[in-house]
């Protein structure tokens, strides 16, 4: 299976004074196509530092991060900014949906960013609606749509680049139960389309759908937890 993003001996320390904050330990994992990866791990684990550092956020400490066959620890910003824009697909807990702009609208956002016409950048957005059930609803405002709703719009969004990656930091956090399975059965089906999609979350309700897990707990990622990290 094709590797999209990998982390090797990655690790992510922050320094303030004299003291040295260790966020993410030495962690070694790959993301590959047609896989849905959840992150799984308490508040403070060190599952968004990974989550940062897949999506090039920041920069590792030491080791390597590597998006599409392409590593970014010496990237300059403006290169960075081009890998995020063309391979990653980004989805948050609270939306970040632009108010203003409808639910269309805010799909065609990252492709006008790309420099696409609004013509195409249109017609994209529509497909990319279509993909998560919300075509009916594409001229609706955010403050229209219910929660689910919305991270479905997200979500579309996301994927109107055509990202190899898609991050997921909490996506359901601020959803009904009857939302959750639905925005998780979007990204499970978007993860059989060639994508890797990894999703951090806190909620082992979500594990019904994931095909691999990792676990993080105290900086330390493991796709083999002890019986410790998996109950705490």
């Amino acid at each position: 299976m094709e590797i999209v993003a990998s982390v090797t001996n990655a690790s992510k320390q922050y320094k303030t004074g004299d003291t040295v904050i260790t966020a993410l330990q030495p962690t070694t994992c790959e993301f590959k196509k047609n896989e849905l990866t959840l992150i799984i791990g308490p508040s403070g684990s060190g599952k968004t530092t990974l989550l940062s550092l897949l999506g090039c956020v920041i920069f590792p400490t030491r080791g390597e991060v590597t998006i599409c066959n392409q590593r970014i620890d010496g990237l300059k910003q403006k290169e960075l900014a081009n890998v995020r824009l063309k391979n990653i697909g980004f989805v948050f807990q609270s939306f970040n949906l632009l108010a203003p702009l409808n639910a269309l609208e805010n799909v065609m956002q990252p492709l006008l960013l790309l420099g696409i016409s609004s013509k195409e950048a249109k017609q994209r957005a529509e497909e990319a609606l279509r993909k998560v059930n919300m075509e009916n609803r594409m001229l609706n405002l955010p403050k229209m749509l219910s929660g689910g709703q919305q991270q479905r719009v997200a979500i579309a969004r996301a994927l109107v680049t055509n990202p190899s990656l898609m991050l997921c930091d909490e996506p359901t956090a601020a959803l009904d139960i009857k939302s959750v399975a639905v925005v998780m059965e979007e990204l499970k089906v978007l993860s059989t389309t060639g994508k890797s999609v990894a999703v951090v979350t806190h909620d082992l309700r979500l594990k019904q759908f994931a095909d691999r897990i990792i676990y993080v707990n105290n900086g330390v990622a493991s796709e083999n937890p002890t019986e410790e990290e998996l109950f705490h």
